[in-house]
């Protein structure tokens, strides 16, 4: 009776070093071990009474809840890009690969439960596992406090890798994001003036001013004229306060 009372007291302990990793308090642990459990376990569980069901169910809906929070994130952080460029990030934040770098960093193979064979062929590391816990996670937290608790959790431990991953992903066409604005806000479109042209001809180096309704409103330098015009398109959209934009590129 001990022996079964500490294997309890020890599952308890380890749930609530989890939680405490996760940013996340359950309610309903019981979600959480759910999450967690792999259907090697139930398969090979001689007492199938003492916990009915694995994670595959909640794979599927914290699919659907990452999606929609990543979806929901990067259309607001990112109002300039394209649709077909959204698609390709959140392909890309809500693949395997990523994932399992997410568990990776919340220790999740540590808790995982899994039946005898998955464990001795190693599948506290198996990246398809490790992935699928994460959208089990994801799921149980929204069953258990909300979509708000959902996307909180989501942000708190994936948004810099996002802003990573899209920094190296993406870079964006200022000089089209610049005319978009403008468009919008005034009804023109910059006007873009090269103020010098200097240096040899192996390496020169352009200075270009951009006005916008006859206000200069950035300048920018580069090898090549639209170098220099993609730098002044950017300096222009900072000095506009315009958000959603990546990082600086003089591509």
């Amino acid at each position: 009776m001990g022996g079964v009372y500490g294997k309890a007291m020890n599952r308890i302990n380890e749930l609530e070093n989890l939680q405490a990793h996760l940013g996340y308090i359950f309610q309903d642990v019981t979600l959480l071990e759910t999450a967690l459990t792999h259907k090697s376990y139930i398969n090979e569980a001689p007492d199938k009474e003492k916990i009915k069901d694995d994670n595959e169910r909640f794979e599927f809906l914290g699919d659907a809840v990452l999606g929609l929070v990543i979806s929901d994130f990067l259309i607001n952080r990112f109002p300039y890009y394209a649709e077909g460029q959204l698609s390709k990030l959140k392909g890309f934040i809500v693949s395997e690969s990523f994932l399992f770098e997410i568990a990776m960093e919340l220790n999740l193979g540590d808790y995982l439960i899994l039946g005898r064979g998955e464990e001795n062929s190693g599948g506290r590391q198996k990246h398809s596992i490790l992935a699928d816990a994460c959208e089990a996670i994801v799921a149980a937290i929204y069953m258990d406090g909300g979509v708000e608790n959902a996307y909180n959790f989501i942000m708190q431990h994936m948004e810099e890798k996002i802003i990573t991953v899209t920094n190296l992903m993406y870079v964006p066409e200022y000089k089209t994001i610049l005319q978009e604005y403008t468009q919008d806000e005034f009804g023109c479109v910059p006007t873009y003036i090269v103020v010098s042209e200097k240096g040899e001809d192996h390496n020169p180096e352009f200075e270009v001013n951009i006005f916008i309704e006859e206000r200069l409103c950035g300048k920018g330098k580069g090898g090549s004229k639209r170098k220099a015009e993609q730098d002044a398109a950017y300096n222009a959209l900072i000095n506009m306060n315009v958000t959603g934009i990546n990082t600086r590129s003089n591509a």
